[in-house]
């Protein structure tokens, strides 16, 4: 049995937190911070002094200090700068969103310029941090997790992040597989389980069969604009309208009102979740062009929030019908439902869940820690080889969440891995030269549905030359697509008359390159995370 320790990451949008096996064969415990905390803030503020504030602390500074604190980077990890996502969070964010290399993203703050993994790692790099004190001893290797509807530059990128912040990322899992493990540990149960995840900034719905130590993905689907940020900003709409009806001001106009608002918002959902009712009020909020200090105060109860936000959990149910379509079943084979992210406390999703299962979700789970639980009893399970004697061996068989394609002549796409298919893989698919003498293919990557490339993701694209010169339809090339454990691809072009070969591991849009990855870890190592006394 290996002395090392591997933690569990549940790198997450709004709050992430780390767990760990501490016995082989135990259960897992997730690990708080000096002052107690288990969950914690993913947010990044960058001092005066030249230090970093990660966690709960930073995510005060989100006002006093907007441009140089940043969060909710999961939602710009691995995307292009022309994404929809992208130009939603330059409308909103205080801190400044540019174009990087190679369509990416980069993040300005003061004078320097930051690639969306470097300040996921920062955030990683404190969990891991919390890890060694807890656990009084150096961790470098670790499960992360993320949605299972990320793509392929997402899990890259995500992986990057984990390389920065001098972790050995282990593997990727998804989050709603990690939370099927959490649940299914050290329980001898034979089940079909919907996992609905709710988090800060996605949702994903996962149907899973779990039977001997073999946790089985049937189906995953899911939203990648769908989460409680967006319960969120049905609230900070209401009150930015109402706001501008009672004092001809509109909050939304001034990023440091937007941003109390944000904060408004966030707190009134949790107070109406708990409570039935949320007293709002927000002092000195913004001045009239009198001078005058005016208060935002303003009261919300459960069925007003219920209304202003039902059509958001109907989306989740679609989503849900989507999944269970696909594994083949219904609503009524699922044996049990685990509420995964802090969303999901919220009565109307609880009531909402029970009306479409037929049944009473799992209560008996934190939804903010199991997919940290989870990813811990993973990382235990690959560090310890010979964990399968001490009876905690457990088979992960994921799937790709949507379908692989390869852009062809006209605008079109042709599949090549149907999405849901049990990952890793292999498959291949030959194509020919599309006319005469040519001597070299463009080979284009995506991901989605639509047989059409605009209507789909590009993941990359790579250009084969070598291959023998002949007529159009002559030269026969065979792409090749592997998706590893992982969920990241590698694609291969062969010509087949020549064995002539060029591979790639697709992706990056991370933007950055093996120098530039390098680079960023050395930076990373230089930096100081502000970790003195709690500040009030």
């Amino acid at each position: 049995m290996s002395d090392e320790i591997a933690v569990g990451i549940d790198l997450g949008t709004s709050y992430s937190a780390v767990a760990a096996v501490t016995d082989p064969g135990g259960p897992p415990a997730v690990l708080p911070n000096e002052w107690g905390d288990f969950t914690h803030a993913s947010v990044v503020s960058f001092l005066e002094d030249g230090s970093v504030l990660v966690g709960n602390d930073a995510k005060k500074n989100i006002i006093t200090n907007a441009e140089n604190t940043i969060y909710s980077a999961k939602r710009l990890i691995g995307r292009f700068f022309f994404s929809d996502e992208v130009k939603k969070a330059q409308a909103v964010m205080p801190y400044r969103i540019l174009e990087g290399p190679n369509n990416g993203v980069r993040l300005q703050v003061k004078d320097k310029v930051f690639a969306i993994p470097e300040i996921s790692a920062l955030v990683l790099k404190e969990m891991k941090a919390i890890a060694e004190t807890a656990l009084g001893r150096p961790v470098t290797k670790a499960v992360v997790t993320c949605p299972a509807y990320f793509n392929d530059n997402q899990r890259q990128a995500t992986k990057d992040a984990g390389r920065i912040a001098g972790l050995e990322v282990l593997r990727i899992i998804n989050e709603p597989t990690a939370a099927a493990l959490a649940y299914g540990f050290g329980r001898d149960i034979s089940q079909k389980i919907c996992i609905y995840d709710l988090g800060g900034g996605t949702f994903d719905v996962s149907i899973l069969e779990i039977g001997k130590d073999v946790f089985e993905v049937l189906s995953t689907a899911g939203d990648t604009y769908l989460g409680g940020d967006d319960f969120d900003d049905r609230i900070m709409t209401w009150l930015a309208d109402d706001f501008l009806a009672k004092h001809g001001l509109d909050l939304r106009q001034n990023k440091f009102c937007l941003q109390m608002l944000k904060e408004a918002g966030e707190r009134a959902k949790i107070d109406v979740g708990r409570d039935g009712v949320a007293d709002i009020l927000v002092p000195g909020i913004c001045q009239s062009p009198e001078g005058d200090v005016v208060d935002l105060a303003q009261k919300l109860t459960q069925d007003q929030f219920n209304r202003m936000v039902m059509d958001l959990v109907q989306r989740t149910f679609k989503v849900c019908d989507e999944a269970l379509q696909s594994a083949r079943l219904t609503a009524g084979d699922v044996d049990a439902v685990i509420l995964v992210g802090g969303p999901t406390r919220l009565p109307i999703i609880r009531n909402s869940v029970r009306h479409y299962f037929q049944k009473d979700p799992m209560t008996g789970i934190d939804p903010d820690q199991v997919v940290a639980l989870g990813a811990a009893i993973q990382a235990s399970a690959l560090l310890n080889a010979s964990a399968a004697e001490h009876g905690q061996a457990s088979y992960l068989l994921d799937v790709t969440p949507l379908s692989l394609r390869v852009g062809t002549v006209g605008g079109f796409t042709e599949k090549i891995i149907e999405k849901n298919t049990p990952i890793p893989i292999e498959k291949s698919k030959t194509f020919t030269t599309s006319r005469d003498g040519q001597d070299r293919v463009k080979i284009r990557v995506y991901q989605g549905e639509s047989n059409k490339a605009d209507g789909c993701e590009l993941l990359g694209e790579f250009e084969f030359t070598g291959f023998r010169i002949g007529y159009r339809g002559e030269v026969q090339i065979q792409v090749t697509f592997e998706i590893d454990s992982n969920g990241i691809v590698n694609v291969s072009a062969t010509d087949l008359e020549t064995g002539q070969k060029t591979s790639t591991t697709i992706g990056l849009s991370s933007g950055l390159s093996a120098a530039e990855l390098e680079q960023a870890i050395d930076h990373n190592a230089e930096m100081e995370l502000a970790r003195g006394p709690r500040a009030a």
